[in-house]
């Protein structure tokens, strides 16, 4: 039987009823780091809307964590215990309900987007940044950055293996490990931000450990029959300089499924504003997912590996799925405009999706 958008996913234990993913979305809509109703209705809306796996935005395993001040956080009991009633109601609608796991690394302590994004000034609350190496201009404009010790990678690791304890207890099935655009992991992965000469730095062994070592501290206290996901940046978009690639994905990729990830979520960029994006149409990152499934493919690891970027359509979709490019889709800007896109999806590809009984009445005939 041929997999195709519609069919379901198994991953351990957990079956995934369909390929299209909810990718995660800052709504920077969160006091004190809590999610509150909006964050119940806009992920709960998608997961009404027929989506497999509804993951949460980018969700701070510390306070230094945050992107914003406004950032949701997983760093106490208390917003635990905030998203357990949105996973609860996400997979009362037949979707697997996922969190991302997130340290935002030196490009934390900014204002929200529509405040301006920029730093977030010591005195007006802002923090000191966690870093791999040395101060760093973030789009021209320096910020106090604290060059983490051995001692807080250590603590990093931690606040990753405390945040995926309250997320399980949360009730999450999936926890996903945020190794992407820019934010910490991403850092210490590419020598464009990381210019250490310790155990953490220099080769691609060194660069990719603390990553390789948060996604094991995740998957130590994930059940066994749950998965664990990482989202990477497939590339960083430089060519003039040395910097994190698609080769170096694909290398790093059967590495994680060895620490215990069981699905690779490729999407790219986002370490610096030198960033030189080539394509930026449809499917335009998929090429970097095609190619770290073939790698990953030709050394027998056993890992999934889905796909991002430019996701629009029904029939793009599929094909995607049904050709062998993807295991699954995620898509964030599509679901902004249409929350019940997996609902119109199926009917336009004549495909039998449940719809929540309460809307039967609306299904096409």
């Amino acid at each position: 039987m041929v997999d195709h958008l519609f069919s379901p996913l198994s991953l351990r234990d957990t079956e995934i009823p369909n390929r299209v993913f909810v990718s995660p979305m800052c709504q920077y809509s969160a006091p004190e780091g809590a999610p509150t109703d909006w964050h119940l209705v806009h992920l709960g809306s998608r997961a009404v809307g027929g989506a497999g796996l509804v993951m949460a935005e980018a969700t701070a395993v510390s306070p230094e964590g945050r992107i914003t001040p406004h950032d949701t956080g997983i760093w106490t009991d208390e917003q635990a215990d905030e998203w357990a009633r949105i996973a609860e109601f996400i997979d009362s609608q037949g979707s697997v309900p996922a969190i991302q796991l997130a340290h935002a690394g030196r490009k934390a302590s900014t204002h929200r987007p529509w405040d301006g994004g920029d730093p977030v000034p010591i005195e007006e609350g802002g923090w000191e940044v966690d870093a791999p190496s040395g101060p760093y201009p973030r789009d021209g404009d320096e910020h106090p950055t604290n060059s983490l010790s051995t001692d807080g990678i250590g603590g990093v690791i931690e606040d990753f293996r405390a945040a995926a304890e309250r997320a399980l207890a949360a009730g999450f099935e999936v926890a996903e490990v945020h190794a992407a655009h820019g934010y910490l992991l991403h850092e210490f992965c590419s020598p464009v931000a990381n210019d250490r000469d310790d155990e953490y730095g220099g080769s691609f062994e060194n660069r990719t450990r603390l990553v390789r070592e948060v996604t094991e501290a995740v998957r130590e206290v994930w059940p066994d029959d749950k998965p664990v996901f990482v989202r990477i940046s497939a590339t960083d978009w430089i060519d003039d300089r040395e910097s994190w690639d698609v080769e170096q994905s694909a290398r790093l990729a059967p590495l994680l499924a060895e620490a215990g990830a069981d699905l690779l979520d490729v999407s790219a960029g986002g370490i610096s504003p030198a960033q030189e994006v080539p394509y930026a149409g449809p499917s335009y990152q998929l090429p970097y997912a095609e190619a770290i499934r073939e790698h990953v493919a030709e050394v027998g690891a056993d890992i999934a590996v889905a796909s991002v970027g430019g996701i629009t359509e029904p029939e793009q979709a599929e094909a995607i799925v049904a050709n062998d490019r993807a295991d699954a889709v995620l898509m964030a800007r599509e679901f902004l405009r249409s929350p019940y896109w997996p609902l119109h999806a199926a009917d336009e590809l004549d495909e039998e999706i449940e719809w929540p009984v309460q809307y039967r009445r609306a299904k096409p005939r």
